[in-house]
């Protein structure tokens, strides 16, 4: 049976059943595919352009991600850059630009009571595929909504969905990927639920955009990996510890290197091989000079398995 008209049969069902049963078919399909050896194609590695503390210019900045090895550089938007600037800089170095994070998301949330709110959210967006599609990238990182005392689940997830779909129509002419991220915005709580939501705004331009250390608070991100599957276009890399979670609070988890703390990457990068995954892998972490990027560098080789 074809995988996609078994989704989507599966979709029509709207409520938490239908979710747990589209999980359950991706799981054992993606299980039955043959497992894509990690050397076949090295994923390739970057940084969030905030990230890098060293160099004045743009040009500066990207020549020294290229010259630590970094195949290229995800930078915010809408941001205070000319665009002009941008493209020398990424010309000059030959350093792509091949992401986008929406800058505005959780100022101008898509599931905010206020319609205004919800507007500027949608322009915000609007200006991001743009830049991308300016840049020569290739996706918008979007966190789709927040659930708070103030907003219902249930309204985020329809108001979301409605005014991503106002949006996806220029995703689609710019061929920009909107990719969802999985962060502590206490919404899509469950690999099924996400596949769900990304699944029922029907459009090819639709994916996840997967953070490995947001998940090891509360799950393992191998688990979820396997279930989201091909929904998966670009994923972000850090770490994360429970131990520190659980003796200085939630965000004090991140206060460990790639590579330490509770992920267990050799699981992740197994589930990434078993959904034949090797795309774009970028990281999130505090910044700095030279030093601290190079370090970031090594560290992204030794648990991507590049070296």
């Amino acid at each position: 049976m074809d995988q996609n008209m078994n989704r989507r049969a599966m979709l029509q069902n709207s409520v938490v059943v239908g979710a747990g049963m589209l999980a359950s078919s991706s799981v054992n399909a993606l299980g039955s595919k043959k497992v894509v050896p990690s050397d076949k194609k090295p994923m390739k590695k970057a940084v969030k352009l905030g990230m890098v503390r060293e160099g004045k210019t743009l040009i500066e900045k990207f020549a020294l991600l290229k010259e630590l090895g970094f195949d290229g550089v995800e930078m915010s938007s809408p941001n205070g850059y000319k665009l002009e600037d941008v493209i020398n800089a990424r010309d000059k170095t030959g350093l792509p630009i091949h992401g986008v994070v929406d800058s505005v998301h959780w100022q101008d949330t898509l599931s905010h009571p206020d319609k205004k709110v919800r507007q500027k959210g949608v322009k915000g967006l609007q200006t991001a595929i743009r830049d991308a599609k300016a840049y020569g990238a290739s996706s918008v990182l979007l966190v789709p909504a927040v659930v708070n005392k103030k907003v219902a689940y249930h309204d985020a997830y329809r108001r979301s969905q409605a005014e991503i779909k106002k949006v996806i129509p220029l995703a689609e002419n710019s061929n920009i990927r909107i990719l969802l991220e999985n962060v502590w915005n206490n919404f899509l709580l469950s690999p099924m639920e996400m596949a769900r939501y990304v699944d029922e705004l029907e459009s090819k331009m639709m994916g996840v955009y997967f953070d490995v250390g947001n998940i090891v608070r509360y799950a393992w991100p191998e688990q979820w990996i396997r279930v989201l599957g091909k929904r998966i276009v670009k994923f972000d890399v850090k770490g994360y510890s429970r131990k520190l979670q659980n003796s200085k609070g939630p965000w004090a988890g991140f206060n460990v290197k790639i590579g330490d703390g509770d992920c267990d990457w050799p699981a992740v990068m197994k589930a990434f091989d078993e959904v034949g995954y090797r795309g774009w892998a970028t990281a999130e972490v505090g910044g700095g000079n030279r030093e601290r990027l190079k370090e970031i560098a090594k560290r992204m080789d030794r648990v991507l398995k590049r070296s």
